[in-house]
């Protein structure tokens, strides 16, 4: 048997702002509509499909693999939006990014705490 992820939901406040972040912040098309989702869509053919709910959003992690070129350019929009960051998943790096596996990676929060994370190389891929 093959499966591949196709799509997740991510539960917000507000789906067209947290969408268009995640697509601002990524360097993606901005979202497209489908049924009730803003929808954003990635390289290897998955989407985050944003949906609202009403009360508290459970945050929740997303890591997004990237270039070192795509890097740059999103922890220059982490530095200009000036958002907190860190190294490490339990935010004990603040101001930080890391070098895991001879890549960089560095964490980030969108509008509804959700922990946003980008990484030049997959963990575990040495370095």
């Amino acid at each position: 048997m093959v499966a591949q992820l196709n799509h997740t939901i991510v539960w917000c406040s507000n789906q067209s702002a947290s969408a268009r972040f995640l697509a601002d912040m990524l360097g993606r098309p901005a979202p497209s509509r489908f049924g009730p989702f803003d929808v954003v869509e990635l390289d290897n053919g998955v989407s985050l499909d944003f949906a609202e709910v009403e009360g508290h959003v459970q945050p929740q992690h997303y890591a997004f693999l990237i270039s070192e070129a795509d890097f740059d350019a999103v922890f220059t929009r982490i530095k200009d939006r000036a958002l907190e960051f860190w190294a490490d998943p339990r935010g004990s790096r603040p101001g930080e990014i890391n070098h895991n596996d001879g890549g960089r990676g560095v964490y980030f929060r969108d509008p509804d705490g959700h922990y946003l994370e980008v990484i030049t190389r997959p963990y575990g891929s040495g370095g």
